[in-house]
């Protein structure tokens, strides 16, 4: 008989374990809080780990990119405290092989692949649903599930259960103990929202940046889509950042700097917003990912954070590392999550000990942190420009040729 593996969240992280699962020829079984699958999202960097993973995943064909066709001068853009706007490096501006994307689009991908065209290969999908206990035994877990839709509760057994359910994972709790024994506070916020339009007077796939002190404003540009945008400041009095309507609570944190067209609209965008992120930024440390039969995936594991851009990226990769796992190890469960973590771990901390620098570049410390990183960032715009450029140049002199 196949193996049953309960999948506890509908997000990038429990659809790709779900097809991770069903690769290794386990049955998986996705319950979602949520009473219908989300369609919105904000913007995401890609990078080549998470791209790699959608092909493992066999959802690389369905994801769409939205990468902005690079123009010399460049498409993005810095504003000074004069108000005057200078190219920028732009996120894109880097070796080939990085996309720019919606979550939205990663989730609709992934939601073709658990689909599988309505074969029986179909990944179940319980919505309004949540587990309540979780109990192992010997020859499995045994999981009390609450369906809210139907106001009742039941009890199924799983050959293994996976928390694939976010930063502040119900099932972490359950089963690792509390929130704060794993989250560490980066005493930062974020709200990320998608633009009804772009910023007036730039141009529609431009991105801006307006940076100051503890404080930034992002506005993401995309080839076919309006832009994305993203606010972000370091406070240290993080509980009261929850009370309170958030736009209030952005218009005082950026009071002063709403003077700028760009930080204006974006301000005015947010309250038209039909759908927006509000929330501290914290990551996720764990010695262990798994006891017994119950494993870790994605920010329930080791949420990185916005400021490491590599949260999608590393939740495609988990997914499809514990599906290897499972298929390298069919008969030995416990050998199969040991070789998951170690082959997973050196990649994970990598990257978290990395967000605290590219957190100085999302939203500078200081004065002084604001200074160095755009002098540096400029000497390094200047020399990847100047290649770009020229790599530019010659593909249209080469494209003129052709015709």
């Amino acid at each position: 008989m196949q193996k049953r593996a309960l999948v506890v969240g509908l997000g990038i992280a429990g659809m790709s374990a779900a097809i991770g699962l069903r690769q290794a020829g386990w049955t998986p079984v996705i319950v979602e809080r949520a009473p219908e699958r989300r369609t919105w999202g904000y913007y995401i960097f890609m990078f080549h780990e998470g791209l790699q993973a959608a092909a493992d995943l066999g959802i690389a064909d369905h994801l769409h990119t939205r990468n902005p066709e690079w123009r010399p001068g460049g498409n993005s853009w810095s504003v000074d405290r004069r108000g005057r706007r200078k190219p920028a490096l732009g996120l894109l501006d880097a070796p080939s092989g990085l996309a720019s994307v919606l979550r939205s689009d990663i989730e609709a991908a992934l939601w073709q692949g658990i689909a599988a065209n309505g074969t029986e290969d179909a990944v179940e999908v319980r919505f309004a649903t949540t587990p309540v206990e979780i109990t192992e035994g010997a020859d499995g877990v045994q999981v009390l599930l609450e369906d809210a839709g139907a106001g009742k509760r039941y009890r199924e057994d799983f050959d293994l259960v996976v928390g694939a359910d976010g930063m502040r994972s119900s099932v972490r709790r359950m089963v690792f103990g509390p929130d704060e024994d794993y989250m560490v506070n980066w005493k930062a916020m974020i709200c990320a929202f998608q633009l009804k339009e772009q910023v007036p007077s730039y141009e529609a796939s431009d991105s801006i940046l307006v940076a100051r002190p503890k404080r930034a404003v992002w506005v993401f540009g995309l080839a076919d889509h309006a832009p994305c945008a993203w606010l972000t400041y370091r406070t240290e009095d993080i509980p009261d950042r929850f009370t309170g309507s958030a736009i209030e609570q952005l218009r005082a944190v950026f009071s002063g700097m709403d003077d700028d067209p760009v930080v204006r609209h974006v301000l005015d965008s947010l309250e038209e917003a039909p759908d927006h992120v509000f929330d501290s930024i914290h990551q996720v440390k764990m010695d262990r990912w798994s006891a017994g039969r119950v494993v870790l995936v994605g920010d329930a594991a080791w949420c990185m954070n916005t400021y490491s851009a590599m949260g999608s990226s590393s939740s495609l990769r988990g997914g499809a590392a514990l599906g290897v796992a499972l298929r390298e190890h069919p008969d030995d469960l416990a050998a199969a999550l040991a070789a998951y973590e170690t082959g997973l771990r050196p990649y994970i901390t990598r990257q978290q000990r990395s967000a605290r620098a590219k957190q100085q570049r999302f939203v500078p410390s200081s004065r002084p942190v604001e200074v160095l990183t755009s002098v540096v960032l400029e000497r390094i715009r200047k020399v990847v420009h100047r290649r770009m450029t020229a790599e530019y140049t010659a593909s249209s002199a080469l494209s003129g040729t052709a015709r």
